[in-house]
Formats: C-alpha cells, structure tokens, sequence
C-alpha cells in the first residue's frame, strides 16, 4: 500500500466543481420515513441515475449530499432541501429529472439551481407548517391559540437522545392563523369516513410560521404548548405539512432559498 504523504488526502477523490441545489417533497405514507431512510434513498437514486456526485476522500468515502432542517418522521414537507456536490457541470433542470425518475414515488423533486452566493444554511431560518386538526372546532382552536400569543413563554418539554429538554414554544412562534375544512370520504387529513354518508366532520386548520431554534420546534410540540395552555387535545392524531423553508421578512412571508435561479418539475 503507498504511503500517504504529508499534506495528501488517503484515497482522493475527484474535486468537486459544481454544487445543485434541490428543493424535494415527502408525501403520503413516506412521511413517516426517518431522515436517515429519506438520504439512503437519494443515495441510491444518484446512482440509479447517473449522476456525477462528488465523494469524500478516505477509505470509506461517501457521496456529497449536504442537508438542511430535515422534517421529523411522521411529518409531510412540500420544502426540503438537500445540496449535491458534483464532478462536473450539468444542467439543474436535467439533473431534476433524472433523480426525481430515479425516487420512489412520495420523494418528488420539485425544483432545482446552481449554488451560489451565501450557503444554503444562511437562506433559511423559519417554516411554514400547516397542521390539520380532525374532529376540532375552529373556535376552540381559535381559543386556545389566543391563549398561547398572550403568554411571554410557553415551555413544553421533549425527550431526546440527549435527556431531556424544555423547548420555549411561544418564542419560536412568528405567525399563527386558523381556518376551517371539511371532511367527508376520503378525508384530506387521512381520517376514516363518518358512518353516515353526508356526515361532514369539521376540520380545524393551524397554519404556523416557526423560527428556527436549537432544539428545533416541531408540529407536536406546537400542540403541546395548546394543551398546556388551553388543556386542547385533538382525538385524533393531527397530521401536518412543512409548506415552506426560508427567510423570514417583516411581512411574515418566507424568502425562496433557490432564488430566481430555480427551474421547476412538477408539482
């Protein structure tokens, strides 16, 4: 074996000339895959499809994939992000394609851009997530969040693989705001049809704007922080919706991280 000179990395890889950028969904019944299952999948599917990723150098080296606040198991995102480190240039649209051709149905690319200017870390610090609340009253909802923006503080507490931690859900809360849907057959939030057919079970709708905080503050610890407050428990298990990833501005909305410079697939 040849000796590794003073300054040289083992095993060196091909340097990385290009970086994309990808924004990608998860939908349906893979929202409730892990972040280590969602990175597996898009390692398989760069190779499926021919993708020319980068790798670390060493001797177990790994393809450059760079993520960013990945959505918890159990929860659906229309804005993920995940950034490749490429060997050569390609075009974004192209490379969109193929890797949404190349992931299982549920992971769908949506968009794509060169990287460039600052990183994708510094283009993201809040979320938009919406919640739907079967079986719960829009006015109640309405209450208890009334009562979560007039306190100061609202600690919620979360195990972790670390111990546990109190999480301050009011000051992670930019923006809050609820509505009201239906729900009949074939119910948007994934609840059973009532037994009487023209039965329709009302729908309460969060639709909240987090800050990103360390730990970050997530759907369920939102509904914690409602029934700390407001004692608000929903029979059934709400399901929600990272609807979008970005910079927030003074008008609550979220800045697009792939800039102008993004190129669409499909919906």
């Amino acid at each position: 074996m040849a000796r590794v000179r003073p300054g040289e990395a083992a095993n060196p890889a091909p340097p990385t000339v290009q970086r994309i950028r990808v924004r990608f969904a998860k939908r349906g019944r893979l929202r409730f895959l892990s972040h280590r299952d969602v990175a597996r999948s898009f390692e398989r599917a760069v190779r499926r499809a021919g993708v020319p990723v980068a790798h670390s150098h060493g001797f177990s080296p790994h393809p450059r994939l760079s993520w960013i606040g990945a959505a918890p198991t159990g929860s659906a995102s229309e804005a993920e992000y995940v950034e490749i480190g490429l060997t050569r240039e390609v075009d974004p649209a192209a490379l969109a394609t193929a890797l949404d051709a190349a992931l299982p149905d549920g992971l769908d690319v949506l968009a794509a851009a060169v990287a460039s200017g600052a990183a994708l870390a510094e283009r993201i610090d809040a979320s938009r997530w919406r919640i739907e609340l079967p079986g719960v009253e829009p006015a109640a909802l309405r209450e208890a969040v009334d009562a979560l923006l007039a306190q100061e503080s609202v600690v919620v507490e979360r195990v972790t693989p670390s111990g546990r931690r109190q999480i301050d859900v009011r000051a992670a809360l930019a923006q809050v705001e609820v509505a009201a849907e239906g729900v009949q057959d074939g119910a948007p939030s994934g609840v059973s049809p009532s037994t009487t057919p023209d039965r329709t079970e009302v729908c309460a709708i969060l639709t909240a704007v987090v800050r990103q905080t360390t730990p970050a503050v997530r759907p369920d610890d939102v509904l914690g922080a409602l029934d700390v407050v407001a004692g608000l428990r929903p029979p059934v298990p709400a399901k929600a919706t990272r609807m979008a990833q970005g910079l927030l501005d003074h008008r609550g909305d979220l800045a697009d991280p792939l800039g102008s410079d993004r190129v669409t697939t499909r919906a």
